[in-house]
């Protein structure tokens, strides 16, 4: 395995063992000496022994491994080490951050789903920020030439149609055409609990879905990164050289709360958990809560009234949704706002059923996945990732039959998962 998982040992001597490609560094700490490496305590809290910690928080174990290189760093809004961004806080350790890259919404998070992210400086750092959902996805050559190691640093949500594990494969690909070293400090996966839905026909690849892996992937960052490796997924079956940071104390079972929200549009505990499912509405003519306060916790459109007696009234809202599918038209439908989320936890599943009734509800069923009405939609099947989905709602099919339609795959995905996983 090329990818590095870091292990403390308690001993006298606490020691920091960072492999990859056969090599080994070792960097020792005497526990009698304050630890230089750590963030201020009014950014962090002390830790108690059994208590998560992300990679990004355990600074004793990657910042004098920093120290002397030039760093590039791949970061958004949720890459925090307590109340301060992971790129503040290593630059007050002394850490040389000379680039930041930015994925989609950007590296502070203001620009609205699918937007354009131009390159820019930093204001608050002054430190070049390059977009990779601008110009470019791929960081180039230039990009990279005077950096020595780059450094991931974003929390994901576990979905096949959240961009970040795209992000990340572009910058591994490029720093493995580079010659160059990634650091990644995970982080949870609060969807991480479960693995569901079809896997990807590569037929619909696209920004959205890049490899053949479920709706539902059930990895964190680093063990997608193993993944890419370890499959020959990336360009050319190159493989980039990984050090891990893992989380400590975590589980996929471990319930997950993240402290910012990830995107703009994910920002509760229960849109993030409702995602996997009301994502796919994104294939439909309704709405799902953008133009609100409430993006992917409620769902419906103007042509459901009489059905439904909830209602929302979408309207235009800067740096989440600024032209919304039905903008200012009343729409009706479903409120999953209090929706049990541990049935999720329960089923281990996507929940189907709401695409089902509301196609069945729908007045205008040839309108339910014309994705042409508009550019606020997408075709279910690059969401979905299979062609025959959208046929079997129409038909009618059952919770059940469809989901038999995600065999073989799905099951032969959760024994090939198995060998890239870093927790239990």
């Amino acid at each position: 395995m090329t990818s590095s998982i870091i292990h403390i040992l308690s001993t006298a001597l606490l020691t920091l063992s960072l492999q990859a490609c056969g090599s080994s560094t070792k960097i020792a700490f005497n526990p009698t000496v304050p630890n230089p490496y750590k963030v201020k305590a009014e950014n962090f809290d002390k830790p108690k022994a059994d208590e998560l910690r992300t990679g990004a928080e355990q600074t004793e174990l990657y910042v004098p491994y920093l120290k002397g290189k030039r760093v590039g760093m791949v970061v958004n809004p949720t890459s925090i080490i307590g109340k301060e961004t992971t790129v503040d806080s290593l630059l007050s350790l002394g850490i040389k951050v000379v680039k930041i890259f930015g994925p989609e919404h950007g590296f502070r998070g203001n620009a609205s789903a699918g937007m354009h992210v131009d390159d820019d400086i930093d204001k608050k750092t002054g430190i070049k920020a390059v977009s990779l959902y601008g110009s470019h996805s791929t960081p180039t050559k230039e990009d990279l030439a005077d950096i020595d190691i780059m450094i991931f640093d974003i929390q994901d949500v576990g979905v096949r149609f959240y961009t970040y594990i795209n992000t990340l494969q572009h910058v591994m690909e490029a720093c493995a055409a580079n010659k160059k070293e990634l650091l990644i400090l995970d982080r949870p996966n609060p969807n991480g609990f479960y693995i569901d839905g079809p896997i990807l026909d590569p037929q619909f690849k696209s920004g959205i879905g890049l490899k053949p892996i479920p709706a539902v992937h059930g990895l964190t960052v680093g063990e997608y990164a193993q993944m890419l490796n370890g499959e020959g997924w990336l360009d050319n079956k190159l493989k980039c050289k990984i050090k891990i940071i893992k989380v400590a104390n975590y589980t996929h079972d471990t319930p997950y709360e993240l402290p910012v929200k990830p995107s703009p549009n994910l920002n509760t505990a229960q849109s993030i958990l409702l995602y996997p499912t009301t994502c796919l509405f994104e294939g439909t003519y309704l709405n799902h809560g953008r133009g609100t306060l409430f993006p992917f916790t409620i769902i419906g459109s103007p042509s459901l009234k009489g059905k439904y007696s909830f209602s929302f009234t979408p309207k235009s809202i800067k740096g989440m949704s600024e032209t919304p599918i039905f903008m200012n038209q009343v729409c009706y439908g479903l409120d999953l706002r209090d929706y049990d989320t541990n049935i999720f936890r329960k089923t281990k599943q996507i929940n189907l059923e709401w695409i089902i009734a509301l196609y069945k509800a729908s007045p205008n069923k040839a309108d339910f996945f014309n994705s042409k009405l508009s550019n606020q939609m997408l075709p279910i099947e690059r969401l979905i990732g299979v062609a025959d989905f959208r046929q079997q709602i129409i038909a009618g099919k059952s919770e059940a039959e469809i989901r038999a339609s995600w065999e073989p795959g799905l099951s032969k995905y959760k024994t090939m998962r198995e060998k890239y996983l870093l927790y239990p």
